[in-house]
């Protein structure tokens, strides 16, 4: 593997080489750049197969590249701020990895690009054939019959903000904070509903895209989202379902 190492602080760019030689013995550092000007000149002549990018740079923030060279790897962010996670994963990111950062963090990266090369390499078919049978397939439900103090009502989806497990019983909450039983299991419901339009961050929560308000680190590496009207628990991402969730955001 080819790698690239974008960082203007020289220890931490030597402490990437001495990590990622460790850790893949078998790969190559192309090249160290500390700004954003020697990194157009130098992406301009290598291809690699992966870039350790810092964000703040001596010369502004690493995304000014991406506007000047087209860059098709995948890229792992090793920044000491948290505000710009969006941003990188719009940017090719396939991790965020906080300073100071330890073996076990570049390992995990490195791990998750292997993993995702070997899925497309081995999933290309059937990844496009899921493409078009998700072309082909209806939106979603459009409403929910649910049954409150003896009668009957239709909400419509659009108007659910999220569902969620609450004592093994799945239940519907409403953008006007209505709250209703439902009959299906979490998971059937998931299957009911428009995955572009619902997201199930965890196995309690399956949340409306225009519900979220903002998302925030969380310990372990974890993502604390925030919606528009309160949950009785946290809602959090673990790192695993991270990309996914960011690209199931960006994807629209």
């Amino acid at each position: 593997m080819n790698i690239i190492i974008i960082e203007d602080e020289f220890r931490a760019a030597k402490s990437l080489q001495n990590l990622i030689s460790d850790l893949k013995p078998d790969s190559r550092i192309l090249g160290v750049y500390d700004s954003i000007e020697t990194s157009i000149e130098g992406l301009k002549e290598l291809k690699p197969d992966l870039i350790f990018m810092d964000i703040h740079l001596s010369d502004g923030l690493s995304f000014e590249i991406f506007k000047s060279v087209e860059i098709t790897c995948p890229v792992v962010f090793c920044t000491a701020f948290d505000q710009y996670m969006l941003d990188a994963f719009k940017s090719k990111g396939v991790d965020y990895v906080l300073k100071p950062f330890s073996k076990e963090d570049i390992a995990e990266a490195l791990q998750k690009v292997d993993e995702l090369k070997k899925f497309f390499q081995k999933n290309d078919l059937p990844e496009l054939e899921s493409i078009i049978q998700k072309m082909n397939q209806p939106a979603g439900k459009s409403s929910f019959l649910v049954f409150k103090n003896q009668k009957y009502t239709m909400i419509p989806t659009e108007d659910i903000a999220y569902f969620y497990i609450h004592n093994e019983i799945t239940h519907l909450v409403t953008f006007t904070r209505e709250q209703f039983p439902l009959t299906q299991p979490l998971g059937q419901v998931a299957e009911q509903v428009s995955d572009r339009q619902f997201f199930r961050v965890n196995r309690q929560y399956l949340v409306n895209f225009k519900a979220i308000k903002e998302m925030e680190h969380y310990f372990q590496r974890k993502i604390l989202v925030k919606l528009t009207i309160e949950t009785p628990e946290k809602l959090l991402i673990n790192k695993e379902k991270t990309h996914s969730f960011f690209t199931w955001l960006e994807d629209r």
